[in-house]
Formats: structure tokens, sequence, C-alpha cells
């Protein structure tokens, strides 16, 4: 079972530094989604930058989400 996030924020080009419980830090990709759908909206840079932490994934406040899994399996390690 993958770890919870703790603390997203957004950096530049459509990546999230995604903070799991574990305390392990990982750098999400967002722009393969950016086409598909409900996350078209995440293009506006100023929309992608309200993300938050909800209920241990990520949101946006119309309801685009990644799930922990999503946000852990595709994320790229950072460094401590």
């Amino acid at each position: 079972m993958n770890p919870q996030v703790k603390h997203v924020e957004p950096m530049p080009n459509y990546k999230l530094k995604v903070q799991f419980e574990n305390n392990e830090t990982k750098e999400f990709d967002a722009i393969p989604f950016l086409d598909k759908g409900v996350f078209k909206e995440l293009k506006n840079e100023a929309y992608f930058k309200q993300v938050r932490v909800a209920f241990g994934s990520v949101e946006w406040p119309h309801k685009q989400d990644f799930s922990k899994d999503t946000l852990y399996l595709l994320g790229t390690p950072l460094g401590a």
C-alpha cells in the first residue's frame, strides 16, 4: 500500500513536489495528463497552483485529482 500525501507544492512546468507520510519526496509531472478530459483546466497556470492536499491525495477546486498511488508510482524521487 502506498503512503498518503502530507504536503504538495506546485512547481514550474506543471510539476508537483509531493511529500508523503513516509517522508519521501517525489516530483510528479502532470504534463502527460493536461490534454485529457477534466485535466485540461490545469493548463491554466494560476489554476494549477491552487492544488491542495485532500484525503491523502491532491485535488484542485473543481475536483480534478490525482490519487496517492498515481503520484507515488509515477513520481520521480527527489533528494532530501
